[in-house]
């Protein structure tokens, strides 16, 4: 049985947070989610991965 590879993490090291929506402008994620991200199970990240390209898109709108 092998083991599937924990989802790496989304950061770009721009960690600097938008006032207004209190996202990472590098990443997308929340402080919440930035702070957590090891504590979450691979289901929730892969959660937060699959909102991230919706939330870099509202970003550059």
């Amino acid at each position: 049985m092998v083991a599937n590879a924990p989802i790496a993490s989304p950061c770009q090291l721009i960690c600097s947070l938008d006032l207004q929506s209190g996202l990472c402008f590098g990443c997308g994620r929340s402080r919440q989610e930035i702070a957590q991200w090891t504590r979450y199970t691979d289901d929730q990240r892969a959660k937060i991965m699959e909102s991230l390209p919706e939330r870099m898109d509202a970003f550059e709108a």
